[in-house]
């Protein structure tokens, strides 16, 4: 074998399970490294001088001691919880998933805190919407339990996934610690999902009266106050229903917020309610229009808006006082635009009194109109709509509230117009938001995307409201959890939105993941047995994981898309996956003979060539898998000869 001089410079990087390029994204020691190219003067041995840092920022520093904010106990550590790495991994199941091979769609089933973390290196900065709609905090729903030491292991007991399992239980006044325990749970979540974000990106959470305040207070820290764009009031039912003590509330809320106020803007509707484009009974060309009095009640009256206007016959005209002594009318336009636009100025005579009366055209707006805070029943739905739609394509009482899709559809269509947007709900429920972008993209065309994550709750007999979504699991033969709920009605949404549009050839597939520990062994030494320790840990990847696990793992870690174009080619008669078009190639073969080392190589380089990558690209092979390390070492300099100097082991 050739083997090139520099081998003996070559090196592949061996990855850890504690090697930052093996953990999701380090927030950190990102803001650490931002703050640092800021000020970097501000840094003495590489920590951070207060004293000289507030001198930087002169007056900006607000050193009082009473501030305005919301505190809360657990504050500091939910902050920092969203600041800590995650080790986990998303585990690909192409068997629980629809057109796996082809779709860009995701349905993630874990807990949202850990699999947003892992979805930093891949999605910072590419979601142009995200809708959620949480846990109310009711006393009846449930509050993730988060656990700041091992998140995974965490979860994977609150759903029943390892032995010892708790259950997830409601949390209730009871508790003492009411809404701390909520806002616990929220802050770190909503943090990292501004990271997702585009910068003309915005989020919307729905709540209810229980917890807007608090929520409101906990967005404006996160995203900032001026990025507050609107709370939308939706009227979720009519009339009836005593579901309080004083009140019959009728409404929830929807905040909405900018990733950057500056960047974002918020699409126009298209089609406004059958009330208001009523309106529009005259038309001149292809344009609606109706005519509006020039004349307008006031309340605050105003002498300079109360003058006379000559009519066609040379009479004049001023705004009709009801009441002379107390003037109340005025018109909308002053002197000056008056005299400008006279030829605008529309005048007709009172059928009744005979009396001049002055119009102005308004034209019905061509490309739409600005978003209403305001969302009725009729136009947006209500929550009976949403039991409706769900009961249809899975069952009654199956999920328990959820959203309608006009209300989702209402929303994408303001927040996610563009055809190619990324949509996020990490709360995910049934799966509306899922339901919601499939039709959008089948009725206006584009290829929206979604992801979904959804927390495999378990459902039981025992517990009455879950008994229908229960059976329903159990019916079609699926683990009894919410999550499979989610993922059923997805597959009979594009089911049916395909049957409706059989022209359409579009994405009505999802591919489906699960949250779990990672496929690299962490260092966890047996002192009762050291040997059997040392003898295991010769293998750094777990070994009832499949290389598909370990793939995709790889491609969050180096942080690309999870629906990213891939190819597996044999070359020297190992499996060789290039992905992104040569972005990324990894063969995860189990044994690299000292024979074998070079055809692979050549052939590696080979293909590289072929692909033309337009960046750098990354190498990655099994660690375990080289016969020695001059197999190991000189692989790697065939690679760095040729350019590939990115050459990494797992």
């Amino acid at each position: 074998m050739n083997v090139p001089e520099t081998a003996k410079d070559a090196k592949m990087k061996k990855l850890t399970a504690s090697d930052p390029d093996t953990q999701s994204a380090d927030i950190l020691a990102g803001n650490i490294e931002q703050l640092k190219a800021l000020f970097p003067e501000a840094f003495t041995e590489g920590k951070v001088d207060f004293e000289v840092l507030k001198q930087l920022l002169g007056g900006a520093v607000d050193e009082r001691e009473e501030k305005y904010g919301l505190n809360w106990y657990g504050k500091r550590r939910a902050r920092q919880l969203a600041l800590t790495p995650s080790a986990g991994t998303l585990r690909p199941c192409p068997e629980d998933s629809v057109d796996w091979d082809t779709s860009q769609n995701l349905m993630i089933e874990g807990d949202n805190l850990e699999v947003l973390k892992l979805l930093q290196k891949s999605y910072s900065g590419q979601v142009k919407l995200i809708y959620i709609d949480p846990p109310y905090n009711t006393g009846k729903d449930f509050v993730y339990a988060d656990n700041f030491r091992d998140n995974i292991k965490n979860y994977l007991e609150l759903t029943g996934q390892v032995e010892g399992g708790r259950r997830i239980s409601s949390n209730t006044e009871a508790s003492g610690r009411f809404h701390t325990d909520w806002l616990n749970m929220m802050y770190p979540r909503l943090k990292l999902a501004r990271n997702l974000l585009r910068p003309d990106g915005i989020i919307l959470a729905s709540i209810d009266d229980g917890e807007v305040a608090r929520l409101r207070h906990v967005m404006d820290e996160i995203f900032g106050v001026e990025n507050f764009l609107s709370t939308f009031v939706w009227k979720r039912k009519a009339g009836g229903g005593d579901d309080s003590d004083h009140v019959a509330a009728e409404h929830e809320y929807i905040l909405c917020y900018a990733r950057d106020e500056g960047h974002c803007e918020l699409a126009a509707i298209l089609h406004e309610s059958p009330s208001m484009t009523a309106k529009y009974n005259r038309k001149e060309g292809e344009r609606r229009y109706y005519l509006e009095r020039m004349d307008k009640t006031s309340l605050t009256y105003s002498s300079s808006m109360d003058f006379e206007i000559e009519c066609p016959d040379g009479t004049t005209v001023r705004p009709p006082q009801p009441t002379p002594a107390h003037p109340t009318t005025i018109w909308r336009w002053g002197r000056e635009t008056v005299r400008t636009r006279r030829d605008e100025l529309i005048f007709l005579r009172d059928t009744k009194t005979g009396e001049w009366r002055i119009y102005t055209k308004t034209w019905e707006p061509s490309g739409g109109i600005t978003p209403r805070s305001l969302l009725v029943e009729k136009e947006h739905g209500r929550n009976r709509d949403g039991t409706i739609e769900l009961a249809e394509l899975l069952g009654p009482k199956v999920f328990t509230n959820p959203k309608p899709i006009k209300l989702i559809r209402h929303l994408l269509s303001i927040g996610a117009k563009d055809e190619d947007a990324l949509v996020i709900d990490f709360f995910a429920g049934s799966g509306t938001v899922g339901h919601a972008v499939l039709e959008m993209n089948a009725q206006l065309g584009g290829h929206r995307r979604f992801i979904l994550v959804q927390l495999p709750e378990k459902l039981t007999e025992d517990h009455v409201p879950e008994r229908p979504g229960f059976a329903f699991c159990q019916s079609i033969g699926r683990p009894t959890n919410v999550a499979e709920i989610t993922k059923e009605r997805l597959r009979r949404a594009a089911k049916k939105v395909k049957e409706e549009n059989p022209m359409l050839a579009g994405d009505f597939g999802f591919r489906v993941f699960k949250l779990d520990h990672s496929n690299i062994r962490a260092w966890e030494p047996d002192r009762s047995d050291l040997p059997k320790t040392l003898e295991e840990s010769v293998e750094h990847l777990k070994t009832d994981r499949t290389e598909a696990d370990i793939l995709y793992e790889v491609l969050l870690k180096l942080g690309l898309d999870l629906c990213v174009p891939m190819e597996k080619r044999s070359i020297a008669g190992k499996d060789v996956h290039a992905i992104g078009g040569g972005v990324l190639l990894v063969c995860l073969a189990e044994k690299i003979t000292r024979d074998e080392v070079e055809p692979l190589a050549q052939g590696i380089v080979e293909r590289h060539k072929a692909l033309a990558p337009a960046g750098d690209s990354t190498c990655v092979f099994r660690d375990s898998a080289f016969a020695d390390d001059v197999a190991k070492t000189n692989l790697a300099a065939i690679l760095q000869q040729h350019g590939l100097v990115n050459v990494r082991s797992l």
